[in-house]
This record gives C-alpha cells, sequence and structure tokens, in this order.
C-alpha cells in the first residue's frame, strides 16, 4: 500500500482525492514527499508510544486499552492535583479553573455586553424558563435569577424555533458599540438547572458548554466522578478557552466591516459551505469546516475532500497547554500525548482491521464511555487533515489564513 493509499483509508476519502491534493499542494509550495514523510512520522510516533506504554500484543483491542489505561493514571494524578473537584459548584472547581486559566493564558475576549444581553431578554421573553420557574413574566425571572445563567439556559431549554427568531430579529441588528473586551466568566450553573438539562447533556455527549458571543464557558452541576473525568473536564475547559479566544478575533475583524450582525449570526451557527467553488486547473481550495460534521453525519461528503476545520486547532491548543501545564509537576507525565492529535492506523481485530485512534481527546471520551465500548475518531480525522494542510503551509499559516478567510467559507491557494 503506497503512503497515499494508507492516508486515503485513515480520512476515509479517495486515493484520487489524495494524489490530487498532494499535486497541487507541491506545485503551490515546492515541497515534495509530504505525505510519505507524514505516513513515516505517523508510524514512527506509534511505535516509539507503544514502546513507551510496553503494549507486546499489537492488536486493535490491546492498544486501546493500553491508551485507555494511560490515560486513566493521568487522570488519577490529576484528580489528587486538582484538590478532588466535584463538578456540581464553583468552590469544587476553583483549583482546575484556575489551572485552565493560568494554562491556556489567552486574556479578554471581545464579548457582547451585558446590558444588550438583558435587552435581548426583555424584548423576548424566554416563555420556557419562565415556565419552568413558575415567574409572572420577564422582570421577575431577570430580578431573581442571574442573567448569565438564563443566557446559558437558554440551550437547553428554548426551542430552536425560539432561538432561530431571537437570533434572527435582534442579532442581525447588533453593531460594534454592543461588545466590550472582558475575561472569560468561567462557571458551574445553579443546581436547580439540571434537571432541566439533562436532554442537553444526552445530545452534547458532556455537561460542559460556552457562549461565544457572551465569552461564558459553563458547566451543568451533574455529579461525574467516572474515570477520566478530570481530565476530560480540563481539556474541555482548556479548548472552549481557546475557542473563545479564536471567535473573539473574528467577532472583532467582523466589527470593522459591513454587516456585522449577519456575520455574528452565520460565526454562532457554525455554518459550513455546502460545496466548493470549481477549482482553476493550478489552483486548490480547502474548505473551512466550522464544526464537526462527523457527529451528525460520518458520512457527510464534505469530510472526504481537503478541509481544515478549528475545533481541531482548539484542541491542539489545550493539548500543548496539557503538555506545559504537566511539565511542572514531576508525578505527572502528560507529554507523551503531544502531537498524537492527528496519529492513528490499522491494527488487526477479530473481525479483520480497525482504525485506532492514539488523539488525546478521543480516548479521553472514550475512557468516559468504556463500559458501553463507544469509540471516537473524528477528532484524529479533522486533527489529521489540519496536520496535511500545516505540512505544506506551516503552523502559523493554519490560523492566519482561517481567519482571513473565515467569512468566504474556504480558502484558495
Amino acid at each position: 500500500m503506497t503512503p497515499q493509499e494508507k492516508l486515503a483509508k485513515i480520512l476515509r476519502t479517495t486515493p484520487k482525492v489524495i494524489l490530487s491534493m498532494e499535486e497541487k499542494m507541491s506545485k503551490i509550495t515546492k515541497k515534495t514527499n509530504v505525505i510519505d514523510d507524514l505516513i513515516k512520522e505517523n508510524q514512527k510516533r506509534i511505535k516509539r508510544v507503544l514502546t513507551y506504554l510496553d503494549c507486546k500484543k499489537i492488536k486493535a483491542k490491546n492498544i486501546r486499552y493500553a491508551l485507555m489505561d494511560k490515560l486513566k493514571n493521568d487522570d488519577q494524578k490529576l484528580y489528587k492535583l486538582f484538590k478532588k473537584p466535584e463538578t456540581t459548584t464553583n468552590n469544587g472547581l476553583k483549583t482546575l479553573f484556575n489551572f485552565a486559566r493560568k494554562s491556556a493564558n489567552i486574556g479578554f475576549v471581545y464579548a457582547l455586553k451585558k446590558e444588550k444581553a438583558e435587552e435581548i431578554l426583555r424584548k423576548n421573553p424566554p416563555l420556557n424558563i419562565i415556565k419552568a420557574f413558575k415567574y409572572k413574566n420577564i422582570e421577575e425571572l431577570l430580578e431573581k435569577e442571574d442573567l448569565i445563567e438564563v443566557f446559558c439556559a437558554l440551550r437547553f431549554i428554548e426551542s430552536n424555533k425560539w432561538m432561530h427568531e431571537v437570533f434572527n430579529k435582534t442579532y442581525k441588528k447588533l453593531d460594534s458599540n454592543d461588545f466590550e473586551k472582558r475575561e472569560v466568566d468561567l462557571r458551574v450553573l445553579s443546581e436547580k438547572w439540571l434537571s432541566i438539562a439533562k436532554k442537553f447533556i444526552k445530545k452534547k455527549h458532556h455537561n460542559i458548554s460556552h457562549l461565544k458571543e457572551l465569552g461564558v464557558i459553563f458547566i451543568i452541576p451533574l455529579e461525574i466522578n467516572g474515570s477520566g473525568e478530570t481530565l476530560r473536564t480540563f481539556s474541555l475547559i482548556l479548548h472552549y478557552l481557546h475557542e473563545l479566544e479564536f471567535y473573539s478575533k473574528l467577532f472583532e475583524k467582523a466589527s470593522k466591516e459591513s454587516n456585522f450582525g449577519k456575520k455574528i449570526i452565520s460565526l454562532l451557527k457554525g455554518e459550513v459551505l455546502k460545496g466548493l467553488p470549481r477549482e482553476k486547473s493550478r489552483g486548490i481550495n480547502w474548505l473551512i469546516i466550522q464544526r464537526y460534521l462527523a457527529k451528525d453525519n460520518k458520512d457527510d461528503p464534505r469530510l472526504f475532500i481537503p478541509h481544515i476545520n478549528p475545533e481541531a486547532l482548539h484542541w491542539k491548543k489545550a493539548e500543548q497547554d496539557i503538555e506545559k501545564f504537566s511539565k511542572k509537576f514531576q508525578n505527572i507525565y502528560l507529554q507523551m500525548w503531544l502531537e498524537l492529535d492527528w496519529v492513528g492506523d490499522f491494527f488487526d481485530n477479530k473481525k479483520g482491521k480497525e482504525l485506532v485512534s492514539f488523539d488525546l481527546v478521543d480516548n479521553a471520551m472514550a475512557l468516559v464511555k468504556k463500559e458501553q465500548e463507544i469509540k471516537y475518531l473524528y477528532h484524529h480525522q479533522e486533527a489529521l487533515w489540519n496536520k496535511i494542510f500545516r505540512a505544506y503551509m506551516g503552523d502559523k499559516n493554519l490560523e492566519k489564513l482561517m481567519v482571513e478567510n473565515f467569512n468566504k467559507g474556504y480558502i484558495s491557494l
């Protein structure tokens, strides 16, 4: 099997797509043997990890369990370091929050002013929330409940129809005067929200989410004590911190352009082009995919053409934070996971061959769901597309070109 065929198999695309991309990117960048070198590096990193883990049976299940055992051990050490974090109160996550802020070090973000957020709610009363707490009207709701918590709760209490109507009616009128620079708000919601948030948790696969336009990361106060939860919580918060920083750049860029409100709506909806413009004979377009399309449809055709994904970029930054963080503590070795986000290969199983992801996030999610035997691969595959782009264009150009071309939805080279 050629390196191009191997890469195509891992990415679930065709060798034709990879060969075409390689030919065009080589002409543009004057770089050769990039795919060959990438596959060699992939094998080198896999061998290094398996040697470190002392994994002698090179079977898919054995490798997955060795990776999860390593994560379980890492998780236990972090649990002690973070003073036995509890995901039900702000105080219970105080130490973890502090380490996350220091590790990410992102500074202020460009966020919607709180008075504007309150104005939006007054003009569009969230009837489901008002009804759930048996309040008379929006005034009583805002008087007795925290504004930010109400805004967070919109995500899992109000209907999609209500959300879209509010977006289209009010967000399109936003301008730069409605935004300000401030610190990210990192919090655990009050326990009262838990009972009506369970459906949302099931859909999201975890109890942590964020509001890009408000610069908020919030945790639904669900008590979670299983293996991998501390590392998963820590890594998710780091990821969201970098995601808020990324969208802050996009919001601020949009504030200096026309149609600011419409661009905000597009960014918040995570819109992705349904197709690409016709390529020139010598050029190539890289689609920018804002979200993990595989979560909704693993066979979405946009996943099988050259593309880059900001989500994978945020995870890489989170993993770099974790690696730097772990260097400060002698008994915690998380450096092993650095630059494994894009690494993976096929190994034997009972039915033939199985793709195994060495990505920290895929394995952390799988550890949490170990009893259900749920496997995750989409973080690794999206990180691999980003890695290919970085290999040709350089690390710095990945984010630079992504931000510059985000509104267009693709990068034309």
